[in-house]
């Protein structure tokens, strides 16, 4: 079976298609061929191929579903040392700066949890714990207004005066063939 893009089963339908494999198993159990559990069940022989091969490897579990493939790979208890340690700050762990990025805290998972995260799968874990994205103000904190107030009064009116004016061959003309 072939899913849309992004697409894979919703619980409902997983629940469906569960229901699905264990009439299979029935019918396997009674002797009937992969062929006739297809038509029966109207699915493909492929299907049928596939989950008798997983019933007799693993009996009636082995057809069982294993449940969402985007399940969280975190529990509470370690999402919450997650928010813990990134309240620390990201110099509390290692980096120069104040900044937390997506890849600072797919390490830090790494780091804390050895489980290992996408840059989107972290993104969604921090979504769905009600974390929000913030851009940072374009302001650093060291700034010193007083400092670049007398910049801009004493040093920047020098630096000002002393570019080079437009004299000739000076590709500063305002129009081709003027001097």
């Amino acid at each position: 079976m072939r899913y849309a893009q992004g697409g894979g089963l919703t619980d409902a339908e997983r629940t469906t298609r569960e229901r699905l494999r264990l009439q299979a198993v029935e019918r396997f159990e009674s002797g009937q061929k992969n062929a006739g559990v297809a038509a029966a069940l109207r699915i493909s022989v492929r299907s049928v191929e596939r989950w008798r091969r997983a019933w007799r490897e693993g009996g009636e579990a082995g057809v069982l579903s294993k449940g969402s493939p985007g399940r969280p790979r975190l529990n509470q208890v370690q999402v919450a040392r997650l928010e813990r340690e990134l309240e620390r700050g990201p110099l509390a762990h290692g980096w120069t700066d104040q900044r937390w990025t997506l890849a600072r805290i797919k390490t830090l998972i790494g780091r804390l949890f050895h489980v290992s995260y996408t840059v989107e799968g972290t993104w969604r874990l921090l979504k769905r714990h009600g974390w929000s994205w913030q851009q940072p103000t374009r302001r650093a904190i060291e700034r010193d207004d007083d400092a670049v107030e007398v910049w801009k009064k004493e040093t920047w009116p020098r630096v000002r005066a002393s570019r080079r004016s437009a004299g000739p061959g000076s590709s500063l003309k305002t129009r081709p063939g003027s001097r």
